[in-house]
């Protein structure tokens, strides 16, 4: 008997376009998986399985043949209204009760073909980038000691355990590469302006960007077309690239691990033998980059706790929220973002890539950081994910691709940056490191 669990969406979509599925078989089966394995992984906060087959046969009566994720299963994260679902945001202060639309980009996964199978966990307001609450604490699949990274956790840790093919995420600071470097996916944060954001209430101020999670460059290619509603083509020859390669962290102080950058060196050596003009170059990261992270990261969460009782939040995102308020009237009126682009866009007119370690360390503990105080969490997450968060400052185009092992046995991960509208680069370069280096697919929970 044919297993669609393990495949990728652009076979399960083919297969289905092509009658050799139906939408409810491979639902039915991602679904046993999740009840099989979720209680080990903590990946979703709610599962909608009657609804999704209920979806899925009435997706059969359709005409799929120009779908692209038809009869795909797909896990959102828990930010984003699903039509019918509560909303919870990974918090007891959030209002349980059910949307009455879908996001423009759950809307446009369904109109490609896919079935919502279920939202997934979050850490409370999506502030940190380890996943743990009161809804529960996404693992990594792949050591279940530890976290599977924030604050898409949930999504990433569905898809490292084949419960799903594909999951939507977003990445206000890293929150879809911190979790994708973690549990060894590929992810694009992609630029400002090119998915539809619309991201608790304001986005951020405009570094939030929804995309695509998945265990192939193809299918974080296709899942990327599908939710900028264009499509993404890669060149059907090589192209050569200006990539530069830099190990250092952009934020003062914090030091990358000799996994991290091994990884990054190694990555650029098979890039520079398929033929690209690799070489060493730091980006110009000013002195000032940590303290504008912080302020804009914390007055974020200030500015989507308004109207939230402090009281049912945790106390580590009361602590968060009340900085951000400090900062919230300078983030607004401050011009350090135009400032970030303009000292780095002269780095970026003579490279296409930039080449960096994707993490610091690997992930903390799978552990209740949401009942730790806010100075430890703060210290863990800035020690571990510092290369993320310029990318969210400049709004320009990010990638988490898998690269090699630590020696835990856990996947090691590489970031790609590039220029405004480069995405489709970025997944090219992606698509190379994938070919030189392939790596497994899910962990094996079985």
């Amino acid at each position: 008997m044919t297993t669609w669990v393990g495949r990728t969406a652009a076979e399960i979509a083919a297969a289905v376009r092509e009658k050799r599925a139906t939408p409810r078989e491979v639902v039915a089966e991602h679904l046993a998986r999740i009840e099989r394995l979720d209680g080990r992984v903590g990946a979703f906060r709610t599962l909608r399985a009657q609804a999704a087959l209920a979806e899925a046969d009435e997706l059969a009566t359709k005409d799929l043949g120009e779908l692209p994720l038809a009869g795909v299963p797909v896990a959102v994260k828990d930010n984003l209204p699903v039509r019918g679902e509560s909303n919870r945001n990974g918090s007891a202060a959030t209002q349980d009760t059910p949307a009455d639309h879908d996001h423009v980009t759950v809307a446009r996964l369904r109109a490609a073909g896919a079935v919502v199978v279920g939202l997934t966990n979050v850490p409370e307001l999506c502030v940190f980038g380890t996943t743990d609450g009161v809804h529960g604490t996404a693992r990594n699949p792949w050591d279940l000691t530890r976290t599977a990274g924030g604050s898409s956790g949930g999504s990433a840790a569905a898809v490292a355990a084949g419960m799903v093919p594909i999951a939507l995420g977003n990445d206000g600071m890293g929150s879809l590469r911190i979790p994708a470097a973690n549990c060894g996916l590929v992810t694009l944060k992609p630029g400002h302006g090119v998915v539809p954001a619309g991201i608790g209430h304001g986005d951020w101020f405009g570094m939030s960007e929804n995309g695509p999670l998945a265990t192939t460059v193809e299918d974080a290619q296709l899942m990327f077309s599908v939710l900028a509603d264009t499509e993404v083509v890669r060149p059907s020859e090589t192209v050569t690239r200006k990539v530069a390669l830099s190990v250092r962290s952009p934020l003062a102080g914090v030091s990358v691990s000799r996994a991290y950058t091994t990884a990054a060196r190694a990555a650029a050596q098979l890039l520079a033998g398929a033929g690209h003009r690799v070489r060493p170059a730091e980006p110009p990261y000013p002195l000032w980059l940590s303290t504008t992270s912080l302020a804009h990261w914390t007055a974020g969460t200030a500015v989507d706790a308004e109207g939230l009782e402090p009281r049912r939040l945790t106390r580590r995102t009361r602590v968060h929220a009340a900085v951000g308020r400090r900062f919230l009237a300078g983030v607004r009126k401050s011009g350090r973002r135009e400032q970030l682009r303009g000292r780095l866009e002269p780095f970026f007119a003579e490279h296409d890539v930039l080449l960096t370690p994707a993490l610091a360390r690997r992930g903390p503990a799978a552990t209740a950081w949401h009942e730790r105080g806010w100075l430890r969490n703060l210290v863990a997450n800035t020690n571990y994910s510092p290369m993320t968060p310029p990318w969210n400052l400049t709004g320009w185009p990010a990638m988490s691709v898998p690269f090699g092992t630590l020696p835990s046995g856990a996947p090691c991960a590489v970031q790609l940056v590039g220029r405004p509208g480069s995405e489709s680069t970025l997944l090219e370069v992606a698509g190379q490191l994938e070919e030189l280096r392939p790596w497994p697919r899910t962990a094996p929970l079985d």
